[in-house]
């Protein structure tokens, strides 16, 4: 950072799907802060959800008119004293959510999860990563190895460290076959970490004809289908012997999705819902009870966990940044909300000092 520069551009967003872009004060760590400089920041679906078409929630833990933005990535510049263990230089994810640090959930890492007034979202109660600079705590901070790129890290702790949370919640080995529904980019996500993780045979269902073409130029299922009347049969059919899936995954959020997911899992398996927001509908003794199946709820992870990801993915060799669809400058982004609201594309970034592809 020049020493001259003390103001920066940096997007807001009103709730009327738009953008507004506002000059701020570029912030200075005090102790126990960094002062973060932004490589990328990607957009999540609850930001379009619950932020960009409108403002929804109320309370702390609603919008308060701060930088959006809280899948961010980038590189120390400064620190603020009482430094125990990040310096400047390093390249760091953020845990999106700055919890108090000493209550229960806290001290189990799910910050997520913090009751305390003190807990502040990063794009939500505390300015995002939508800026070129970000002002963090230092223990928000995961160290991002070289083997991964800034794109990959934007994507760690919000969607690829709530699949992940998921997954191990059920467990997959080589012995599932696994339904993902619902196939943005936290669906893509759940194919691709399943198929690292040893999934015997992946299958994938979406509404949307371009997220389904997205899993299959990719490679991350074995067979992929829009939705119709028939799908339920469809995606049984797939599996050994017509007994359904060990492993289901829903990422829709539609009581419809849900269902599937529900029906489509095999006796003595494990569902978990990972997709916010509508509701479900189904029958409990033909559609659980008699199967003996069960079904998890999952909401973000925890910051341990997410560090074991990082390794986990540089040891399995895969790139979270392969389901970056679209890039986008600061400039751009109100073009990036847009686009990321439409539903018809993947993982959606905004980068710096990068190459737009």
């Amino acid at each position: 950072m020049e020493q001259h520069d003390v103001k920066m551009k940096a997007a807001f967003l009103p709730g009327n799907s738009t953008v507004e872009m506002k000059e701020v004060d570029i912030p200075k760590p005090g102790p126990g802060e960094v002062l973060v400089k932004t490589k990328s920041s990607t957009i999540c679906g609850s930001d379009i959800r619950a932020i960009y078409r409108e403002h929804l929630g109320k309370g702390p833990e609603a919008y308060q008119n701060k930088i959006a933005g809280h899948e961010p990535c980038g590189q120390i510049i400064a620190c603020g004293p009482n430094m125990k263990r990040f310096k400047e230089g390093d390249r760091v994810i953020l845990y999106h959510i700055s919890g108090c640090g000493v209550c229960n959930d806290c001290r189990r890492g799910y910050m997520i999860s913090c009751s305390s007034p003190s807990r502040a979202a990063y794009g939500w109660q505390r300015d995002g990563g939508m800026a070129p600079y970000i002002l963090a705590e230092e223990k928000d901070c995961v160290l991002l190895p070289a083997e991964l790129s800034y794109t990959d890290g934007a994507q760690i702790a919000c969607g690829f460290g709530t699949v992940y949370e998921g997954l191990e919640k059920i467990g997959i080995c080589g012995n599932d076959q696994v339904l993902v529904v619902g196939l943005g980019p936290v669906g893509l996500a759940a194919l691709m970490l399943a198929k690292a993780m040893g999934a015997s045979k992946l299958v994938g269902v979406d509404t949307i004809k371009e997220r389904c073409d997205i899993a299959k130029e990719l490679g991350l299922a074995d067979a992929v289908f829009v939705s119709d009347d028939n799908t339920l049969e469809k995606v049984i059919n797939e599996t050994y012997g017509k007994k359904g899936f060990e492993r289901t995954v829903d990422c829709s959020g539609h009581t419809s999705g849900r269902q599937l997911a529900i029906r489509s899992t095999r006796q003595w398996g494990k569902n978990v819902m990972i997709g916010e927001g509508g509701t479900v509908e189904f029958n409990p003794s033909p559609d659980i009870i008699h199967d003996q199946i069960s079904i998890h709820g999952s909401w973000v992870t925890n910051i341990w966990r997410m560090e074991e990801l990082v390794e986990r993915i540089v040891r399995w060799g895969i790139h979270p940044e392969d389901l970056v669809t679209h890039r986008f400058t600061l400039e751009q982004v109100d073009k990036a909300y847009e686009l990321m609201d439409a539903g018809k594309c993947g993982k959606v970034a905004v980068v710096f000092d990068e190459e737009v592809k």
